[in-house]
């Protein structure tokens, strides 16, 4: 056994470690000649040197395009394992071009974005490959931007009104092509409503000592994406932006504080089996008539509105029947009735635009103005009759012998 080992260790010993050495080399030198073919997907493709007035559509910051192209290889086995589409682009020279022309991507038009690796020694060869490139006019253009009604809940406590301004515009400089369909769409911006805390909305609340509070949106939240120009969202460069804000009010209980008239209304139609002659309105503990108005004269209260709305209003509002036939309703329909609308609009316009003081930056008059004829159409359309309790007000409205009878349900 001894014998058999030192021959096969011992003997020729130098011959048997050159042969090692030399399998060893052959090994090392065969496994890094070894050539494989891969296809790398979505390798970015970026274009330089284009005509002064000239782009691509699609194109991004930086020259490189929204498309991308897919690459056949072939290089040394280990570092082709490790080539990912990060490591490099493809570069395409637009300088002597025509508007359009076919570019055939090979090998010479690889460049490296890791300093660490050496392409052209890498990769031995690229499969061809066209794509065609078509330059495009480059024009900037003010794109509408809608801001739509929020989503989301508002903060505890709190009711939405409104957002302002509606409508403001973006500067933006792209494709010809690209440019003129974002100018006929338009763009949308919406906010969430669940992106506002009520503690934010309480110091804002504090500060101005009103039922109403503006949040005024952060210039972070005034960004629109646009994916057709750049990879991040821009930025709205409106003047009016300043002003962008989301209006609220709190949800406390506002006492009417005057006794609230009610009427009849009788249609035509019913003319005549209902009429003022045959049915009127029944006076009881709910119904009070007084100096030959009948009115109610329990506390009322509303909510969702401000102080100075109901200031405004409070004198100008009844209660008012529709008078129906029992064959066609059980219960009549009821509604708060606002007396010559037009002129209170002016009054609410008028009292806040003289006693406001707050920022609407480059906001113009004529815009303010409609927006607070805006929010006061906001607040007659939301107004509700609300009881001591929180409760909706809820009539129950009968037509009996020959009186109306209301009570509250």
């Amino acid at each position: 056994m001894k014998t058999w080992l030192s021959r096969l260790f011992i003997e020729n010993w130098q011959r048997k470690l050159i042969s090692v050495i030399l399998a060893m080399i052959i090994w090392i030198v065969v496994h890094h000649s070894m050539q494989v073919t891969k296809t790398l997907q979505n390798v970015p493709v970026r274009v330089t040197h284009l005509p002064p007035g000239k782009t691509i559509e699609g194109m991004q910051a930086g020259g490189v395009l929204n498309r991308k192209i897919a690459l056949t290889i072939t290089g040394n086995k280990d570092a082709m394992e490790e080539l990912s589409v990060k490591d490099f682009e493809v570069v395409l020279d637009a300088r002597g071009k025509e508007n359009e022309w076919i570019a055939t991507v090979d090998k010479r038009h690889l460049s490296c974005l890791t300093p660490e690796i050496n392409l052209h020694k890498i990769i031995s060869r690229v499969a061809p490959c066209e794509m065609i490139i078509k330059q495009s006019k480059l024009v900037t253009e003010k794109i509408p931007v809608l801001i739509t009604q929020p989503i989301g809940e508002a903060p505890k406590g709190y009711q939405f009104l409104d957002v302002w301004p509606y409508q403001l515009s973006l500067s933006v400089t792209g494709p010809e092509e690209t440019v003129k369909k974002l100018k006929t769409r338009g763009l949308k911006l919406t906010f969430n409503l669940s992106d506002i805390s009520k503690e934010e909305l309480d110091t804002l609340q504090a500060m101005k000592a009103s039922d109403e509070v503006s949040f005024f949106i952060p210039n972070s939240w005034k960004k629109v994406p646009i994916p057709q120009l750049s990879e991040v969202p821009i930025e709205i460069d409106d003047p009016q932006a300043t002003a962008l804000r989301i209006d609220f009010s709190r949800q406390d209980l506002l006492p009417i504080g005057v006794p609230l008239p009610i009427g009849v209304f009788f249609p035509p139609k019913y003319s005549h089996t209902l009429n003022p002659e045959t049915y009127s309105l029944a006076v009881n503990d709910f119904i009070v008539k007084k100096q030959g108005i009948k009115m109610i004269t329990t506390p009322l209260f509303a909510q969702g509105v401000s102080r100075l709305f109901l200031e405004t209003v409070k004198d100008r509002m009844q209660i008012v029947v529709v008078a129906c036939p029992k064959a066609e309703r059980d219960t009549l329909f009821w509604s708060v009735e606002f007396l010559y609308p037009t002129e209170l609009e002016d009054r609410y316009v008028a009292r806040v635009m003289s006693e406001s003081n707050e920022e609407l930056g480059d906001v113009q008059p004529q815009l303010r103005e409609d927006y607070l004829r805006n929010r006061f159409r906001s607040y007659k359309t939301r107004f509700r009759l609300y009881t001591a309790d929180h409760k909706k007000l809820a009539l129950k409205v009968e037509l009996q012998a020959n009186t109306i009878a209301i009570h509250p349900q």
